[in-house]
């Protein structure tokens, strides 16, 4: 996780979890005219839309006081859908049987991109099922992951 995306995520996830949400991670993206940052928030029952206009609320005011991103930038609360993003080991874990589609930062054996079964986490290395064939994949590498709706 970048430190800025880090940093924003450390912000955020008090208010967030003080509301009564999980705070499933934080995406900042810059542009040279505006950025955008979207935070996903879960609970058990869903998110509705009320509830992402209650945390957009409490995070703006925080935001315009800590004033972390500099410039302007819309802030975007969302629920992580059904190709829920997967930002820390923990959620490679929770999803352990689940598809994902994972882009790293780096090539790692001439690849960057990856979809596959996730069979776990095991030495900071997320194991992956990808065309019967098991691969590691260094955490610290992944630049983007999702599941992968399965219908």
């Amino acid at each position: 996780m970048a430190s800025r995306t880090q940093a924003l995520n450390e912000l955020c996830k008090p208010v967030v979890e003080a509301m009564g949400y999980e705070l499933v991670g934080v995406e900042f993206q810059a542009s040279q005219a505006d950025g955008l940052l979207r935070v996903y928030i879960d609970q058990p029952d869903g998110i509705r839309i009320e509830d992402c206009e209650r945390v957009s609320h409490q995070l703006s005011g925080l935001l315009d006081v800590e004033n972390p991103i500099a410039g302007h930038y819309t802030l975007e609360v969302s629920s992580p859908g059904l190709d829920r993003p997967l930002f820390e080991a923990a959620d490679f874990m929770r999803f352990t049987g689940r598809k994902a589609r994972i882009q790293l930062d780096a090539a790692l054996d001439g690849r960057r991109k990856f979809t596959g079964v996730i069979k776990g986490v095991e030495n900071f290395q997320v194991i992956l099922e990808v065309d019967q064939n098991v691969i590691r994949l260094p955490v610290d590498l992944i630049g983007k992951a999702r599941l992968v709706p399965e219908f």
